[in-house]
């Protein structure tokens, strides 16, 4: 146990019993406890393995190569379509943890696994996502909008992208782009 990780569990509101549930069987696994994006993390030789979050509705791990996993369960979750490598085992009570828990540990020993053998997610390329309509006519529209995207990083790329793709709405949509295009001309990503 890490002691600059406890104030992350006893500050919980919720799940407490289930977030130090979490905690046990993690620790169990001989990883590193560290805290990284305000969340306890755990780690192999300094590669993140998994992290314990919780939500309004349910706490969870978080397998950073989860899509690596072998999930014989179906109990590992994609949050988002956009997520690529990471899924999330999610719990709604202790009982639920306990019951779950050599499955836990064996999808820990799996992801220390795949990390010892230097596994790694492939990932989609930038080109690969597809380009809202609204933004695409922009970009047919404006050559300096154009020149200025593929400027861009890949990832701010891929950051816009999801960003004009994600409502909807075409209305949403369009003003989502209106407003990003001056950040674009001027070389800037979605949260520079």
């Amino acid at each position: 146990m890490n002691p600059k990780v406890d104030f992350f569990f006893s500050k919980a509101k919720n799940w407490q019993e289930e977030l130090n549930q979490l905690r046990r069987i993690v620790l169990d696994c001989n990883l590193s406890e560290d805290l990284k994006w305000g969340n306890p993390c755990y780690t192999f030789e300094k590669s993140n393995i998994v992290l314990i979050h919780a939500f309004k509705e349910y706490c969870a791990l978080l397998f950073f190569k989860g899509a690596l996993l072998i999930d014989f369960s179906e109990v590992l979750i994609q949050q988002t379509e956009n997520v690529q490598a990471a899924r999330q085992m999610r719990f709604t009570n202790v009982d639920q943890i306990v019951e779950l828990e050599p499955t836990i540990k064996a999808c820990i020993q799996e992801a220390i696994k795949a990390e010892k053998a230097g596994l790694k997610v492939e990932f989609k390329k930038t080109e690969e996502f597809s380009i809202p309509e609204e933004f695409q006519r922009k970009l047919n529209e404006i050559s300096m909008l154009k020149t200025a995207f593929e400027a861009l990083t890949p990832g701010r790329q891929r950051a816009y992208i999801l960003h004009f793709g994600a409502p909807k709405q075409v209305s949403t949509r369009e003003s989502r782009v209106e407003k990003c295009m001056e950040k674009i001309l001027n070389g800037k990503g979605l949260n520079d």
